[in-house]
């Protein structure tokens, strides 16, 4: 079975919001949280991906620019590094926190 990552994100953010098992009050932040942070970076990825898709397919249609093309497909390969940093600083944080003694 494949998760899309909109769908992975979506799951995410509604486990947040129901509170997950154990959790207290929440506080909201001025900023807005860091589900919807998560969310936002997950998405706009998406859309670069898709972007350099329909671009891809076009310049082989004969109906876009090669330029408009490496430019796209740099941009959505840019913004894959930029989730799989996020990623990395995630599970880097998390294991810290496992590390914490009681």
């Amino acid at each position: 079975m494949t998760t899309s990552m909109s769908t992975a994100i979506s799951a995410y953010v509604d486990a947040v919001k129901n509170g997950g098992a154990g959790a207290g009050p929440k506080a909201e932040t001025p900023g807005g949280n860091f589900a919807e942070l998560v969310k936002s970076i997950g998405e706009s990825a998406l859309e670069a991906g898709t972007k350099a898709d329909q671009l891809s397919i076009a310049a082989i249609e004969g109906k876009a620019n090669v330029a408009e093309v490496v430019t796209a497909v740099a941009n959505a390969e840019l913004a894959l590094q930029t989730v799989v940093a996020v990623r990395d600083q995630v599970v880097q944080a998390y294991q810290e926190i496992l590390r914490m003694p009681i």
